[in-house]
Protein backbone atom coordinates (compact mmCIF):
# COMPACT_ATOMS: atom_id res chain seq x y z
CA UNK A 1 0.00 0.00 0.00
CA UNK A 2 1.26 3.56 -0.88
CA UNK A 3 2.72 5.21 2.23
CA UNK A 4 0.23 8.17 3.07
CA UNK A 5 1.21 11.60 4.03
CA UNK A 6 1.24 12.63 7.19
CA UNK A 7 -0.61 15.56 8.49
CA UNK A 8 -0.06 17.32 12.44
CA UNK A 9 -2.19 19.65 14.13
CA UNK A 10 -0.93 20.64 17.14
CA UNK A 11 -1.89 23.04 19.79
CA UNK A 12 0.32 25.04 22.22
CA UNK A 13 0.43 27.57 25.37
CA UNK A 14 3.06 28.62 27.42
CA UNK A 15 4.12 31.11 29.79
CA UNK A 16 7.92 32.88 30.67
CA UNK A 17 8.24 34.44 34.10
CA UNK A 18 11.49 36.14 35.38
CA UNK A 19 11.74 36.42 38.91
CA UNK A 20 14.65 38.47 40.39
CA UNK A 21 17.09 37.37 37.55
CA UNK A 22 15.64 34.02 36.98
CA UNK A 23 13.72 32.60 33.80
CA UNK A 24 10.88 30.12 34.51
CA UNK A 25 9.19 28.72 31.47
CA UNK A 26 6.16 26.12 31.24
CA UNK A 27 4.06 24.67 28.09
CA UNK A 28 1.67 22.07 26.95
CA UNK A 29 1.54 20.92 23.96
CA UNK A 30 -0.98 18.58 21.97
CA UNK A 31 -0.13 17.27 18.77
CA UNK A 32 -2.94 15.36 16.89
CA UNK A 33 -1.71 13.58 13.72
CA UNK A 34 -3.17 11.65 10.63
CA UNK A 35 -0.77 9.41 9.05
CA UNK A 36 1.27 9.27 11.56
CA UNK A 37 4.96 8.22 9.66
CA UNK A 38 6.47 4.83 11.43
CA UNK A 39 8.76 1.93 10.86
CA UNK A 40 8.29 -1.68 11.08
CA UNK A 41 10.37 -5.08 10.69
CA UNK A 42 10.21 -7.30 7.92
CA UNK A 43 9.50 -10.68 10.68
CA UNK A 44 12.45 -10.74 13.11
CA UNK A 45 15.19 -9.51 10.58
CA UNK A 46 16.73 -5.88 10.66
CA UNK A 47 15.23 -4.59 7.81
CA UNK A 48 12.96 -2.06 8.21
CA UNK A 49 10.32 -0.54 5.99
CA UNK A 50 8.30 2.51 6.64
CA UNK A 51 4.57 2.53 7.28
CA UNK A 52 1.94 5.07 8.32
CA UNK A 53 -0.22 4.31 11.10
CA UNK A 54 -3.92 6.09 11.12
CA UNK A 55 -3.40 8.50 14.29
CA UNK A 56 -1.31 9.36 16.88
CA UNK A 57 -1.59 11.86 19.99
CA UNK A 58 1.60 13.23 21.62
CA UNK A 59 0.43 15.14 24.58
CA UNK A 60 3.81 16.63 26.97
CA UNK A 61 3.99 19.18 29.80
CA UNK A 62 7.94 21.03 29.86
CA UNK A 63 9.28 23.50 32.37
CA UNK A 64 12.89 24.88 32.17
CA UNK A 65 14.61 27.38 34.90
CA UNK A 66 17.82 29.33 34.03
CA UNK A 67 19.38 31.20 36.96
CA UNK A 68 20.98 34.71 36.73
CA UNK A 69 24.65 34.52 37.66
CA UNK A 70 24.68 32.90 41.24
CA UNK A 71 27.82 33.95 43.78
CA UNK A 72 29.35 36.00 40.51
CA UNK A 73 30.26 32.60 39.68
CA UNK A 74 27.99 30.24 38.26
CA UNK A 75 24.49 30.00 36.65
CA UNK A 76 21.96 27.08 36.63
CA UNK A 77 19.64 25.32 34.54
CA UNK A 78 16.71 22.36 34.61
CA UNK A 79 14.52 20.91 31.79
CA UNK A 80 11.72 18.71 32.61
CA UNK A 81 9.49 17.23 29.96
CA UNK A 82 6.33 14.22 30.71
CA UNK A 83 5.15 13.31 27.96
CA UNK A 84 2.96 10.29 26.53
CA UNK A 85 3.09 9.36 22.81
CA UNK A 86 -0.10 7.09 21.37
CA UNK A 87 -0.94 5.59 18.45
CA UNK A 88 -4.72 4.23 17.10
CA UNK A 89 -6.04 2.43 13.97
CA UNK A 90 -4.54 0.49 11.63
CA UNK A 91 -1.75 0.75 9.25
CA UNK A 92 -2.70 3.24 6.06
CA UNK A 93 0.63 2.26 4.27
CA UNK A 94 3.71 0.67 4.14
CA UNK A 95 4.97 -2.85 2.96
CA UNK A 96 4.68 -4.51 6.22
CA UNK A 97 1.40 -4.54 8.32
CA UNK A 98 0.67 -5.16 12.29
CA UNK A 99 -2.71 -5.90 14.22
CA UNK A 100 -2.71 -2.87 16.86
CA UNK A 101 -5.52 -2.64 20.01
CA UNK A 102 -8.46 -1.44 19.04
CA UNK A 103 -8.00 1.43 21.50
CA UNK A 104 -5.11 3.79 21.79
CA UNK A 105 -2.13 2.04 22.46
CA UNK A 106 1.75 3.21 23.48
CA UNK A 107 4.37 4.21 20.85
CA UNK A 108 8.02 2.69 21.49
CA UNK A 109 8.67 6.90 21.23
CA UNK A 110 6.93 7.21 24.75
CA UNK A 111 9.10 8.08 27.51
CA UNK A 112 7.26 9.87 30.48
CA UNK A 113 9.68 11.83 31.88
CA UNK A 114 12.96 13.72 31.20
CA UNK A 115 14.82 15.39 33.37
CA UNK A 116 18.37 17.40 32.90
CA UNK A 117 20.09 19.91 35.75
CA UNK A 118 22.94 20.89 36.08
CA UNK A 119 25.28 24.17 36.71
CA UNK A 120 28.23 26.07 35.24
CA UNK A 121 30.86 27.82 37.38
CA UNK A 122 33.45 30.83 35.95
CA UNK A 123 36.69 29.81 37.57
CA UNK A 124 40.05 31.72 37.74
CA UNK A 125 42.22 32.41 35.10
CA UNK A 126 39.11 32.37 32.76
CA UNK A 127 38.39 28.82 33.28
CA UNK A 128 35.53 26.66 33.63
CA UNK A 129 33.38 23.12 35.27
CA UNK A 130 30.03 22.16 34.41
CA UNK A 131 28.06 19.44 35.59
CA UNK A 132 25.19 17.86 34.25
CA UNK A 133 22.73 15.04 35.70
CA UNK A 134 20.40 13.33 33.22
CA UNK A 135 17.56 11.26 33.83
CA UNK A 136 15.00 8.80 31.77
CA UNK A 137 12.02 7.21 33.38
CA UNK A 138 12.35 4.55 30.28
CA UNK A 139 11.25 3.49 26.89
CA UNK A 140 8.18 1.47 26.10
CA UNK A 141 9.31 -2.48 27.52
CA UNK A 142 9.36 -4.09 23.98
CA UNK A 143 6.54 -3.03 21.28
CA UNK A 144 3.36 -4.36 22.31
CA UNK A 145 4.17 -4.11 26.56
CA UNK A 146 2.18 -1.15 28.37
CA UNK A 147 5.01 -1.41 30.92
CA UNK A 148 8.50 0.49 30.86
CA UNK A 149 11.99 -0.54 31.32
CA UNK A 150 13.53 1.12 34.38
CA UNK A 151 14.23 4.85 35.29
CA UNK A 152 18.56 5.69 34.35
CA UNK A 153 20.71 8.33 35.71
CA UNK A 154 23.85 9.70 33.62
CA UNK A 155 26.10 12.11 35.26
CA UNK A 156 28.45 14.51 33.16
CA UNK A 157 31.65 16.58 33.97
CA UNK A 158 33.15 19.36 32.15
CA UNK A 159 36.59 21.28 32.11
CA UNK A 160 37.78 24.18 29.80
CA UNK A 161 40.00 27.23 29.63
CA UNK A 162 40.28 29.47 27.47
CA UNK A 163 44.06 31.12 26.36
CA UNK A 164 43.76 34.43 24.98
CA UNK A 165 40.98 36.14 22.58
CA UNK A 166 41.25 32.92 19.92
CA UNK A 167 42.03 29.63 21.82
CA UNK A 168 39.46 27.60 24.07
CA UNK A 169 40.82 23.91 25.37
CA UNK A 170 38.41 21.96 26.75
CA UNK A 171 37.77 18.36 28.13
CA UNK A 172 34.72 16.55 28.60
CA UNK A 173 33.27 12.94 29.87
CA UNK A 174 29.93 11.90 29.41
CA UNK A 175 28.64 8.61 31.88
CA UNK A 176 31.39 9.65 34.32
CA UNK A 177 30.11 6.90 36.19
CA UNK A 178 30.59 4.03 33.47
CA UNK A 179 26.99 3.13 34.12
CA UNK A 180 25.85 0.47 32.05
CA UNK A 181 21.82 -0.52 31.75
CA UNK A 182 19.00 -1.30 28.56
CA UNK A 183 18.36 1.70 27.12
CA UNK A 184 15.92 -0.03 24.53
CA UNK A 185 14.64 -2.95 23.13
CA UNK A 186 11.78 -1.61 20.45
CA UNK A 187 12.26 -2.63 16.50
CA UNK A 188 11.75 0.76 15.43
CA UNK A 189 15.47 1.74 17.20
CA UNK A 190 16.52 -1.79 15.54
CA UNK A 191 16.79 -4.18 18.38
CA UNK A 192 18.39 -3.93 21.44
CA UNK A 193 20.43 -1.38 22.44
CA UNK A 194 22.62 -0.56 25.90
CA UNK A 195 23.51 3.02 26.76
CA UNK A 196 27.19 3.80 25.76
CA UNK A 197 30.19 3.81 28.40
CA UNK A 198 32.08 5.94 29.82
CA UNK A 199 33.83 8.82 26.86
CA UNK A 200 36.10 11.44 27.21
CA UNK A 201 36.19 14.07 24.76
CA UNK A 202 39.00 16.67 24.58
CA UNK A 203 37.75 20.22 22.19
CA UNK A 204 40.41 22.32 20.86
CA UNK A 205 38.56 25.67 19.62
CA UNK A 206 40.17 28.35 17.74
CA UNK A 207 38.18 32.04 16.24
CA UNK A 208 39.45 32.76 13.06
CA UNK A 209 39.10 36.19 12.09
CA UNK A 210 37.84 37.57 8.54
Amino acid sequence: TPLRGERDEEHQFGISIPVRGWIIESDYFRTGVKNFFDHNPLGNSNIFFPLTIARARIRAFEVTARSPLLFGRGRFHLAYSRQKIEGQGAVTGGLTDFAPPADFFLLDHDQRHTLSTGFVIDLPSRAFASATIRYGSGFLDGDNSPNHLAGHTLFDLSFGKSFGEDWLIAIQSVNVANRRFLLDNSNTFGGTHFVEPRQVYVEVKYKFHY
